[in-house]
């Protein structure tokens, strides 16, 4: 009952704390930079998922974790996309305009793709899924949270720039326990999976990041820009897949063994990404 109530309210929580950083202009972005935009949201939302579902299929992760994959590709990238993008000396401005606009496009496309994912690879025991009802509540724990956060950040600017510091904080140390709740909860199927899994989100990671940064320089974009669309391709909102595949089985006790990839997820993205991260910076002195 408490991982039940716990979770969503801390992923409404650290939505809302994305909003708080939030303005219209990171949605109208959109249409003054078109092809950055375009070439990014292809990425995430078709690419990735596709890529996802080729390295389960190769690798041979179990029906569960596979189905874990599968929603965490289908994850926008949150504020630790933004994070990294300005550590790295990104857009940061592009970055949050990606994670604005996917924070809402998930809505629709993560029931979607998740729909198809658990009745392909669990088939007859894949859980009861109302494709309907997990998209009102991704709209409920994502896109609301999100835009009340940016309804204050508008409305009420000298005090969502006084919060959002001390939201930030809130957020990470409730990612953290998230993280670890995962992994703590479900130890004996991260050490029977540990084999497959880790290289598989290692190769997810490493494929979007060159797809992403390589997508780029094949349009002309500058430096920039390039390493911008490889973070938002290759990182994900580890928080939601958790979320979400503790919300599909609806478990009593711990979390959902689907949510297992994304708890992985949310230590090795940090790993593989900050190398590429020096790298890029190195590369651009």
């Amino acid at each position: 009952m408490i991982i039940d109530i716990f979770l969503p309210l801390s992923l409404v929580f650290i939505m809302f704390t994305l909003g708080l950083g939030l303005t219209i202009a990171d949605f109208t972005n959109i249409f003054r930079e078109p092809k950055a935009f375009t070439v990014g949201i292809l990425n995430q939302m078709i690419i990735l998922p596709v890529v996802a579902f080729l390295i389960v299929n190769f690798l041979g992760l179990t029906e569960e974790m596979a189905v874990g994959m599968m929603i965490l590709a289908c994850c926008p990238g949150g504020v630790t996309s933004n994070m990294i993008t300005k550590l790295a000396r990104g857009d940061t401005a592009l970055s949050i305009s990606y994670t604005a606009v996917m924070s809402i496009a998930t809505v629709i496309t993560l029931p979607l793709i998740t729909g198809f994912s658990t009745a392909h690879f669990m088939g007859a025991d894949a859980p009861p899924m109302n494709i309907l009802s997990l998209g009102i509540t991704m709209c409920l724990i994502t896109a609301l949270p999100v835009g009340l956060g940016l309804l204050l950040n508008t409305k009420y600017k000298r005090f969502s720039d006084s919060f959002e510091p001390k939201a930030s904080k809130i957020s990470t140390v409730l990612f953290m326990v998230i993280v670890a709740g995962a992994l703590a909860s479900e130890w004996d199927a991260f050490i029977a999976n540990v084999g497959t899994l880790g290289p598989s989100i290692i190769i997810l990671i490493l494929t979007m990041l060159f797809i992403g940064y390589n997508s780029a320089q094949w349009f002309k974009m500058n430096s920039k820009r390039a390493v911008t669309i490889a973070i938002e391709s290759g990182i994900q909102n580890a928080t939601i897949g958790i979320t979400v595949g503790n919300i599909i089985m609806n478990q009593d006790v711990g979390l959902s063994p689907l949510s297992l990839p994304s708890g992985v997820y949310g230590i090795l993205m940090y790993l593989v990404c900050l190398p590429f991260v020096f790298w890029f910076i190195r590369k651009n002195r």
